[in-house]
């Protein structure tokens, strides 16, 4: 598929009703193994004693960046056997807008991703940049884990 008829295809999809995707189970030894990549091992994340007497959670809490860097899994976006459009050449983070982690994210709870296209233009490099509106939805809780105005770009081979 061409740049120009992706570029068509995701401007017919702005402010469509989102997409949910799979529920996600964040285990105690993701966390664990996001401190240990972090040098991030505050207690609040990784003492299962410690949390259970002293914090207001009673479990141990993801990590806010734990939780952010999900999201292209959560997204379905790294997955390369499946290119969002044939073409693509490469797929980049290209930054976040807007961040906030309203509620906590316990080890053992299940995440899932509703994702809502914001925004598509091209950019330079024979690319397409879109914005998305993502909200992580903890199973069973009111409040999301994380909101998220993520930042991608598309690079095709050709026009």
């Amino acid at each position: 598929m061409s740049r120009q008829a992706a570029l068509a295809d995701l401007q017919s999809k702005v402010g469509a009703e989102p997409r949910v995707g799979g529920w996600f189970t964040v285990s105690q030894e993701m966390i664990n193994g996001f401190a240990d990549a972090t040098l991030d091992h505050q207690w609040i994340h990784v003492d299962v004693e410690r949390t259970a007497r002293e914090s207001p959670f009673g479990a141990p809490v993801a990590h806010g960046f734990f939780t952010l860097s999900l999201i292209p899994h959560l997204t379905g976006m790294v997955e390369p056997d499946k290119p969002q459009y044939p073409g693509i050449a490469l797929t980049v983070n290209y930054g976040l807008n807007r961040v906030r982690f309203p509620h906590p994210l316990l080890a053992g709870s299940r995440i899932r991703a509703h994702t809502q296209l914001q925004s598509v233009e091209e950019v330079r490099g024979n690319g397409l940049q879109l914005i998305h509106n993502v909200t992580v939805e903890v199973e069973g809780v009111e409040k999301p884990t994380c909101v998220a105005e993520m930042v991608s770009r598309l690079y095709f081979d050709e026009d």
